[in-house]
């Protein structure tokens, strides 16, 4: 893995992203007035968050193509992370690269959206503005060698807002405003909020299963059901590779019970998951666990 050199982000604001945050969530304040309301656009609403937050984010561009978690066939990988391009966080590549970025210099000035800058940096502030490093496409590329040649996955980085676009003209045809509203600007904002949540609380609050050096992941009970199961981070920083992110029987994971049903239907194999085991050394210290990684048979 390639690693970046210490950095500080150039403070130049980019003013295309800005205005796009903006615009979403002015759209999704539309949301509180009656005339762009419909129970229809509730479950549309629901069903997105969950396909495109819990399969597209957490299933297909994390655990899945970041970190390799799992094998799937090659269509359904697709598809999954299709879902997750119409989360709107970049493309596939992109988002993977700056992940992979972030595990290489977790909370250090390698890491695209460092906690030990604050909480308002890695929620929202570095996307904010323009990083000569981060943002470079030789770097973006040289973390993603193993799949940025996929001319399905250049695709997606290329066109996901216009494919945003074409899906919000498909809800407008079928059900109006509100699933416009609903489908899009709500769902966005909240997919992209309890995303961030995971970068800024879950290196915040919560507790701590493992001791990781100069790693500020934390597992965060309320980051967990918002971002479907990410909000254990500080047991996937400890066990990056492992597609299960919940290792305690306290610790729900829905993303990890989509990939379980489709272990039981012959789709997922070659899962890799962290085992706990009780730590040897005094757990006086707060951190009670040690774990290795293993493979579950498909």
């Amino acid at each position: 893995m390639p690693t970046l050199k210490s950095v500080k982000p150039k403070l130049t604001l980019n003013k295309d992203i800005i205005g796009f945050f903006i615009f979403l969530h002015i759209g999704a304040i539309l949301a509180l007035f009656p005339f762009a309301f419909s129970w229809s656009a509730v479950i549309l609403f629901l069903f997105m968050h969950w396909l495109t937050a819990s399969i597209g984010i957490c299933f297909g561009y994390h655990r899945y193509l970041t970190h390799r978690g799992l094998d799937l066939p090659k269509w359904l990988a697709n598809i999954i992370v299709f879902a997750g391009s119409l989360a709107c966080q970049n493309g596939p590549i992109k988002w993977v690269a700056h992940h992979r970025m972030h595990h290489a210099g977790s909370d250090t000035e390698r890491d695209p959206h460092s906690a030990k800058d604050g909480l308002w940096w890695p929620h929202l502030g570095w996307m904010l503005y323009e990083h000569p490093e981060f943002d470079d496409k030789k770097n973006i590329q040289n973390y993603t060698k193993d799949f940025s040649e996929d001319k399905f996955y250049q695709f997606l980085d290329k066109h996901y807002i216009k494919n945003q676009f074409v899906l919000g003209f498909i809800f407008l045809a079928i059900g109006g405003l509100p699933w416009v509203v609903w489908g899009i600007f709500l769902r966005l904002v909240v997919v992209y909020h309890g995303t961030w949540f995971v970068n800024s609380a879950a290196h915040a609050f919560g507790y701590k299963n493992f001791k990781l050096e100069n790693d500020l992941s934390t597992n965060c009970w309320w980051v967990a059901i918002l971002a479907y199961g990410e909000g254990w981070h500080n047991n996937h920083h400890a066990f990056p590779k492992s597609a299960k992110h919940g290792l305690r029987p306290m610790e729900i994971d829905m993303t990890w019970m989509a990939i379980l049903t489709l272990k039981k239907l012959g789709l997922a194999k070659n899962i890799k998951i962290a085992k706990l085991k009780p730590a040897l050394s005094n757990a006086s210290d707060g951190y009670r666990f040690e774990g290795e990684m293993i493979k579950q048979a498909a």
